[in-house]
């Protein structure tokens, strides 16, 4: 079993920048990727990017150079720098995280940009 947090959300200003933390807690199992996801309002969940153990890392269209994604493999841990953060970027910040079998997700963080 794996149980997935995140942490770091919060309110900020048009312009700002937040870094999300994601923990994926296991009982030995290996994490092979993990990624991001957000759903902003009136929106379905959408991928914003993932990253492996080896750190390839992908991203979506909408967060290209302004969102960072990185891991720690030792800690089980992603993380996503926000820069430049827009009102449109208001919306739950999900973990996903995933062995060889199974995906998991946490509860989501929120965040929310004021103009």
């Amino acid at each position: 079993q794996v149980r997935v947090v995140e942490s770091g959300g919060g309110l900020v200003a048009a312009g700002g920048s937040l870094r999300l933390s994601c923990e994926a807690s296991t009982s030995g199992e290996s994490i092979t990727v993990m990624g991001w996801y957000r759903q902003t309002p009136g929106n379905r969940r959408e991928s914003l990017g993932t990253i492996f153990a080896d750190g390839r890392t992908f991203y979506q269209d909408p967060i290209k150079g302004r969102f960072t994604i990185a891991r720690d493999n030792d800690q089980n841990a992603a993380y996503l720098q926000m820069n430049n953060l827009k009102p449109e970027d208001t919306g739950v910040y999900s973990c996903n995280a995933q062995t060889q079998i199974y995906s998991f997700w946490g509860q989501g963080t929120q965040v929310t940009v004021s103009s």
